[in-house]
């Protein structure tokens, strides 16, 4: 049976969403031709006509919306901003449009000036706001401003699409579409063929698709990028009333919901969200906080958009979205600040962290209002808490849709409690894009690692030009009560060097950046595949991944270990091997086996194998904090025999304690073994442009505390061990010098394992093949495994495969036998002479964890994999 258009949606669950986008694109065909004009309807009481008003409403808001005093201040800003971009206007020069943007050899200022003509017109289009823009006079001068930039830069092909193909095929197209959705009814009584002219154009520009429409199978057509081009083409189709163009693009956009299976993944594609929460784009960069934003973004207005017309689908869909902020998104903001670890480049942008969130919380917002019961609340009390927790106070100004500012304080002045989606103690394992995320109550982990599945880091467009060891083991250890503004952000990197970085082993080396290497923002040798957006530049400048596989870890309930064997770049490999240009430059790694046991009050580190290779000088950065330059920081500590440790002595210590009266914050240190520390704690100044462009020529003065193990050139491979003790007292500390909880069994290159004796845990990281002891544990292979005995005499056990490479992976449990109470599907347990064995069947699961319970006594006949409904972490 074929499915209409307006019934298909309603009944398809998100597992066949991809099957139903082809139907969907089948029905679309043939494709009407933009020169032929928009149909009536566009501007009838069809369908059409409905995606415009909804059009408008998103983003000008409602004269409902626009009457609350919560809204005014947003009007007022666009308002002062159509202002401000008339009075460049009526200042323009020879080659502008608007003052001080030159135009002809510049895209961003091309798209800046199409971006500041939807300004002025949303000012407009403002229902019930009394503004002093809303004359047809302005109306046109924004339409005659279009007319020109065809005319002038943009409608002949032969001149266009220099510079970044994202600005041409999207950007652009982005602020066109709208600007002609806002000035409908004026275009069609002043330049009636304005709208068929620009969608033609446009379509030209879609250079990356195939025949001017979106192609699944290139890469600049996926994710958040596809997000984008999709909802700009169904608002053309709307702006037509060419119907079978709004299903073909919401066809394509229903792609993206899809849960990406990286062994089986459709067109090639591996941007987009995975079973575990991750989110990747650009292949192989973990960028929830950015592209993930903006992904999240998009969706939640086109359902807005195209709410009431049939094409919304059922809350099924929805709760694909809802998913993704439960799973994806959660976990990573901290009070309000959005972790690191997943902004790529943006970390070097001086508006994120705090910022970053705003915009996930009017999605928020937005998408409670399509939900229903214990759904809807969930999501306005996430709302609540973020807004609560959060040290900025949030800035609906940023919002995009006044009507969301609405529905925001409506929120916030309900009686549903403020909560959080995820409990207080919890850990992440985001291995499908090498990060972890492990939260207690008063502090949040965040770990950045790398492998040849997941890039080492993100440089691009002159932005995060110092990034090379941001995936080494990077950490980010968020402090409860702190207004991280302060501690992190672009003001971390721009203060701390490079190779200092928290929980970083890097090589004590002066780098070079992109710009200073070649002169310009990328590597330019067409003749050898590199151009700005070639995908050499992506694989060797942009973001190489590594090139070790073995980086992830098991999550056993709350409790977590996580492994990485750090590895040199794509880049110098490849440079290695001969492949590369002579003059391309390529950065050598430093040498390191690292494993992080995150427990409730420790996170435990260890390394081993550290080197600096080719006669390098190495440094691993136990921590660094920053602070502003008056905080009263005090840096305390003692030795193993109890006296007071002095940073003038020769001793080394056992435990250290870094302590922000001012913030009222303070973090431990308890070293176990390995060279001793070095502590520092001096006043930097740096400009923020040190780390970006664009940034603005900012002198940074902080306060940069870091502690390290330094090991000069030529020294052999060292190990280390250490824990990190957020908010921990001096006798807390104290206590670990003294037979406390923590047991290193294990730190070589071959295994890395520990024990944790008030929680019952050990756990162990197993790096090469062959059999590995530790404790009752005998693990087969490279694995990651925990092991957590629980009150009378319950065991439970989680096993990952952190190279998701293996087929299988055994370990056994030495002791008496124990029969399995429960376990996930692929799991199978069974006695053999001197304890049990578990069997894991890992092909496929890339990463995940496979958890079983068992107790003592006799084992039960094993249970076929996949005769129990168990759940797979």
């Amino acid at each position: 049976m074929k499915l209409s258009r307006r019934s298909a949606l309603s009944v398809i669950p998100a597992a066949t969403l991809w099957a139903m986008s082809q139907a969907l694109r089948a029905e679309a065909s043939p494709r009407r031709d933009p020169a032929a004009g928009p149909r009536s309807s566009a501007s009838s009481d069809g369908i059409p006509a409905r995606l415009l008003r909804n059009t408008v409403a998103v983003f000008a808001g409602t004269a409902e919306s626009n009457a609350r005093p919560e809204v005014a201040p947003k009007l007022a800003a666009l308002r002062a901003t159509a202002r401000a971009r008339l009075t460049a206007m009526d200042g323009a020069g020879q080659g502008e449009l608007f003052a001080g943007v030159p135009l002809g050899t510049s895209d961003p200022n091309l798209s800046a000036s199409y971006h500041y003509l939807y300004e002025i017109a949303l000012a407009t289009c403002l229902p019930g706001a009394d503004g002093t823009n809303d004359t047809p006079a302005v109306r046109r001068r924004v339409l005659d401003g279009l007319v020109r930039l065809h005319d002038d830069w943009f409608g002949d092909q032969s001149k266009g699409y220099y510079g970044n193909w994202f600005h041409w095929e999207i950007g652009i197209p982005a602020h066109v579409t709208k600007t002609l959705v806002l000035l409908w009814d004026e275009i069609a009584a002043y330049r009636p063929e304005l709208t068929a002219t620009y969608i033609a154009s446009m379509d030209a520009y879609l250079r990356n698709g195939k025949n001017g429409d979106v192609d699944l199978d290139s890469r600049f057509h996926t994710g958040a990028n596809l997000a984008d081009i999709t909802t700009n083409r169904i608002l053309q189709g709307a702006l037509l009333g060419d119907e079978a163009r709004i299903t073909k693009a919401l066809a394509d956009q229903l792609t993206v919901f899809s849960t990406i299976d990286p062994y089986q993944p459709r067109h090639g594609v591996t941007d987009g969200f995975y079973a575990d929460g991750s989110f990747v784009q650009h292949a192989s960069v973990a960028y929830t906080g950015s592209y993930g934003k903006a992904l999240l973004t998009r969706i939640v207005q086109t359902v807005k958009i195209l709410d009431g017309t049939g094409y919304v689908p059922d809350d099924r869909l929805v709760g694909v979205v809802r998913g993704w902020v439960v799973d994806g998104f959660a976990p990573l903001i901290f009070e309000g600040w959005m972790m690191e670890i997943v902004k790529g480049r943006a970390v070097s942008r001086t508006g994120t962290g705090y910022a970053d969130v705003t915009a996930v919380v009017e999605a928020v917002a937005d998408l409670s209002a399509y939900t229903t019961g214990s759904d809807a609340e969930a999501l306005q009390g996430y709302v609540k808490y973020v807004r609560q927790t959060s040290k900025a106070s949030l800035d609906t100004t940023s919002f995009v849709s006044p009507v969301s500012i609405a529905r925001y304080a409506d929120i916030l002045n309900s009686p549903v409690p403020a909560r959080d989606l995820g409990p207080a103690a919890s850990h992440t394992a985001f291995n499908a894009m090498d990060r972890t995320v492990h939260r207690r109550p008063g502090y949040a982990f965040a770990l950045a690692r790398s492998s040849d599945r997941i890039s080492r880091y993100e440089y691009m467009s002159g932005e995060n030009l110092t990034p090379w060891f941001q995936g080494d083991g990077a950490h980010y250890l968020y402090l409860s009560g702190t207004d991280q503004r302060q501690a992190f952000g672009v003001d971390y990197f721009t203060a701390v060097e490079p190779h200092r970085l928290a929980g970083v082993t890097a090589p004590a080396e002066t780098r070079r950046t992109v710009p200073e290497l070649y002169g310009t923002l990328w590597y330019d040798n067409p003749e050898r595949g590199f151009t700005s957006s070639s995908e050499s530049q992506n694989t060797y400048v942009y973001f190489p991944r590594g090139t070790q596989a073995f980086s992830g870890g098991a999550r056993l309930g709350a409790y977590g270990v996580t492994g990485l064997v750090q590895s040199d770049d794509a880049a110098y490999a490849a440079q290695q091997a001969g492949t590369l240009p002579g003059d391309f430059v390529a950065y050598r790694a430093a040498g390191a086996t690292r494993s992080w046991f995150m427990f409730d009050d420790e996170i435990l580190v260890l390394s081993a194998g550290v080197t600096g290779l080719a006669g390098r000088a190495v440094t691993t950065a136990v921590d660094s904090r920053i602070t502003a330059p008056s905080s009263p920081v005090a840096l305390t500590g003692g030795l193993r025999d109890g006296s007071p440790w002095q940073q003038a002595g020769s001793a080394p210590p056992a435990w250290l304690r870094y302590a922000d009266e001012e913030q009222q914050t303070s973090v431990g240190y308890v070293f176990l073994s390995g060279p001793p520390p070095v502590a520092a704690l001096a006043t930097v100044t740096r400009s923020r442009r040190l780390v970006r462009l664009t940034n603005a020529d900012t002198a940074v003065t902080k306060q940069v505390f870091t502690l390290s193990y330094e090991q000069a050139a030529g020294e052999r491979p060292a190990s280390m061990a250490h824990a990190l003790v957020p908010n921990a007292s001096a006798q807390q500390l104290a206590s670990y010098a003294h037979g406390g909880p923590l047991t290193v069994l294990s730190n070589t290159v071959r295994l890395q394992a520990a024990a944790h004796t008030g929680l019952g845990i050990t756990a162990a990281n197993a790096f090469t093949p062959g059999t590995h002891r530790a404790g009752r544990l005998s693990v087969d292979g490279p694995a990651s495994v925990m092991l957590r005995r629980t009150a009378g005499g319950a065991y439970s056990v989680a096993v990952s495969d952190p190279t998701t490479t293996r087929r299988t992976v055994s370990v056994t449990l030495h002791g008496r036998p124990l029969r399995r109470v429960s376990a996930d599907a692929g799991v199978r347990v069974r006695h053999v002479p001197g304890g049990t064995r578990i069997d894991v069947t890992t092909h496929h699961a890339y990463g995940g964890s496979f958890t079983a319970t068992l107790t003592e006594g006799p084992c039960r006949r094993d249970v076929p994999a996949g005769a129990e409904d168990k759940h797979r972490g």
